[in-house]
């Protein structure tokens, strides 16, 4: 018992001022006290072991809590370096991509050059010999004869003027092809993107293999006109489909009778808002299993080596920037179809 409560039932039984009741009453009233006090003593120090806990596990807690931050700070760090490379590494595989459909314009560029410039020196060298002419004229005082030569020398001129432009606009379609897009976007005519790079990759596979023939087969709308998109990024998708076109029918043409004719279409037309432009052939086609999955990243039903597997991925995502949608139709050994639609108005 609580000594201090001892002490209170100790004077009692000894106090002749309480009756025998009243001594057994306060007794008892003591000891329940004394019972209670137990009681609670026992639960303080009960509280208490629980606040001892309490704090043993809410430092731990603190602790444990403090090595995830610094394991989540850790984790963002190192997801934030990965995101960087995985940046690096996509501007890197689309400027592989890039060069790589580059390289297949760089010899239809040497051929389609290479006319212009054949022009610009037969005609200079003509242009020269006139000049030595009219000199001889002019010493002779054949005034009507040198004025006929000078109007040669001039439409030479102008033959040259006219050849020189269109190596130069060779050129500079060249560099914008092989620059990195400026994003912006400017009225250009289809017809003539879809015709030059037809061209293009056409005479391209004819230097890589003489022995490639195909027939190309055009029908440009005629009331199309001018609509505004990134030419260079636009000019990507073209060159990438016409080449995939030229690259089936080649294939086909490997296990094909004599009696196979290989053609590639290139279409282009306008449907209410829209432009469409359609690029299709007579290839060895593909199964429908492989339809679904030829816009992923890196898939490509090429050998290693000869296809980046990122073409088709990249052409996805560049006609969807504009507002526009390329599906595609094909069917085993029959061929594939590719359809660019393009909104005249983009959002």
């Amino acid at each position: 018992m609580n000594q201090h409560l001892q002490k209170i039932v100790d004077y009692i039984a000894q106090s002749d001022k309480f009756t025998e009741e009243e001594k057994t009453a306060l007794t008892k009233a003591a000891k329940a006290a004394d019972k209670a006090l137990t009681i609670s003593e026992f639960k303080l120090e009960r509280t208490e072991k629980v606040k001892r806990t309490t704090a043993i596990l809410l430092e731990e807690t603190i602790e444990e809590l403090e090595l995830k931050r610094k394991s989540i700070e850790e984790a963002n760090e190192a997801l934030s370096r990965s995101l960087e490379e995985l940046k690096t590494t996509q501007a890197q595989l689309i400027q592989s991509e890039k060069m790589a459909s580059l390289g297949e314009l760089t010899a239809g560029i040497a051929h389609e050059i290479q006319n212009p410039l054949n022009f610009v020196n037969n005609f200079s060298e003509v242009s020269k010999e006139l000049l030595d002419e009219m000199k001889e004229e002019l010493e002779n005082g054949n005034l009507e004869d040198v004025n006929e030569i000078a109007n040669d020398v001039i439409a030479n001129l102008e033959k040259i003027n006219h050849h020189g432009k269109r190596a130069d606009g060779i050129v500079k379609g060249m560099l914008q092809h092989s620059r990195s897009s400026s994003g912006k976007k400017e009225p250009t005519d289809i017809n003539i993107l879809v015709d030059e790079y037809l061209r293009l990759a056409y005479h391209g596979l004819r230097a890589k293999d003489k022995s490639f023939n195909a027939t190309l087969e055009t029908n440009y709308g005629d009331n199309i006109g001018e609509i505004e998109i990134i030419p260079q990024d636009i000019g990507r998708v073209i060159l990438n489909l016409i080449t995939n076109a030229f690259y089936a029918v080649n294939e086909r043409i490997k296990t094909e009778t004599s009696n196979y004719k290989p053609t590639v279409w290139a279409t282009t037309s306008k449907e209410g808002n829209r432009i469409l432009i359609l690029v299709r052939d007579n290839g060895k086609g593909m199964p429908e299993s492989l339809k679904e999955k030829i816009f992923q990243p890196f898939f490509t039903t090429k050998p290693t080596g000869e296809g980046t597997g990122l073409g088709l991925s990249l052409s996805y995502d560049i006609v969807k920037a504009h507002g526009g949608e390329l599906q595609v139709s094909t069917k085993e050994n029959k061929g594939t179809e590719f359809i660019i639609s393009i909104p005249i108005t983009n959002p």
